[in-house]
């Protein structure tokens, strides 16, 4: 289902049943751009990110079998986190409906599986899927829609994880002297090792299944594109991955889990002194492998699973590092990295609350 946006179509729901979720993306043919190309354009400073895309190809047979090892090892784990995270939402917003905003791509599974969930509880909930540059903002044209239907109030913008805590930060300054969001902004995400999300299932970080494959399992749409004029932000809908798409299994998978869990414990916001720890621990890892590698812009520094694993798809990495060779959790890193050629190392509590870490190569 189409819908429009101050005149502009919209790429609808992608993959997903139309009542999961609204897109609020525009559909748009770019012309992919080659990823060691990209790398250069982006580190030169000559193209920002956002501006280019690669080209999405379908994930290989051993990368499917590890998604489904994942899927089997983590759904429960996914299922009781969703449930406590909306236990929490459903106690917090106390208004007659929510809205959850979902950031394009990562946030859009739990995005979907919050609003099935919430709507369980018998609450009022609408689910869009926006976009968010690093550096460049939310889309606030997308945004003053959803508040214009739904009021900033009744809001909870929602993310896979947290890496280095780039998107909170994008969140704040997008909506710096906004009086009708809070200061700090209500991000919920799965996964928070660097405790910048408002409210978190855990601080650990793990193999979310989700996370480990791209447009296959987030409506079959590419990550944001920043547009030429000031409109809305926009997407390439990958049709030729049609036959690759489980966006809908993976929902009905966690769902059937989901609905077989005894009574959960809602979760609850970092205490500041949680927080603290969290984002100190964090931070000192960053810092660590900074020095080591000569890096001077962070953005080359993709610390966490899912935000490892997505840099060796679309990045040049440089090096991967993980926690253990041995863990479950970075079997398809070890793969991806064997088939790429990219030196994987071992380096134990270094990386702190971190199991992964992708080092972007220097190329400029």
């Amino acid at each position: 289902m189409t819908a429009f946006i101050h005149g502009l179509p919209t790429v609808g729901s992608g993959s997903y049943h139309a009542d999961d979720v609204q897109f609020l993306l525009r559909p748009m043919s770019v012309a992919p751009t080659d990823v060691q190309e990209k790398e250069r354009l982006i580190q030169s400073g000559q193209r920002h990110y956002s501006e280019m895309i690669s080209m999405e190809s379908a994930p290989s047979d051993a990368h499917k079998q590890l998604y489904a090892q994942a899927l089997s090892q983590n759904s429960l784990r996914m299922a009781a986190d969703v449930q406590s995270l909306a236990l929490a939402l459903n106690s917090l917003y106390t208004g007659p409906s929510i809205a959850l905003v979902s950031f394009v791509r990562a946030g859009l599974p739990l995005g979907v599986l919050l609003r099935r969930a919430l709507t369980g509880f018998g609450r009022e909930v609408r689910h869009y899927g926006i976009s968010i540059v690093r550096d460049r903002g939310i889309d606030l044209v997308a945004l003053e829609a959803i508040i214009k239907a739904h009021g900033a109030e009744n809001i909870v913008f929602v993310d896979g994880w947290t890496g280095k805590g780039a998107i909170s930060g994008e969140i704040r300054r997008s909506l710096a002297g906004d009086s009708r969001f809070p200061v700090d902004p209500r991000l919920v995400v799965l996964a928070d090792p660097c405790g910048k999300a408002w409210l978190a299932a855990s601080h650990e970080d793990w193999i979310i299944p989700s996370g480990i494959l791209g447009a296959t399992v987030s409506g079959l749409v590419s990550r944001s594109i920043w547009p030429a004029d000031d409109g809305l932000h926009g997407c390439v809908v990958y049709d030729h991955l049609h036959e690759h798409d489980v966006t809908r299994d993976f929902i009905e998978a966690i769902e059937d889990v989901r609905a077989k869990l005894p009574a959960q414990v809602s979760a609850a916001p970092w205490t500041d002194a949680q927080r603290q720890r969290l984002q100190a621990d964090a931070l000192t890892v960053v810092d660590a492998l900074a020095e080591r590698f000569g890096i001077t812009n962070l953005n080359r520094v993709k610390p966490g699973i899912a935000e490892a694993t997505r840099a060796v798809l679309r990045r040049v990495p440089e090096r991967v590092l993980v926690r253990s060779l041995a863990d479950q959790d970075v079997q398809l890193l070890k793969h991806l990295t064997d088939r790429a050629g990219v030196e994987i190392e071992e380096a134990g509590a270094a990386l702190g609350p971190y199991r992964a870490v992708t080092i972007i190569q220097k190329v400029s």
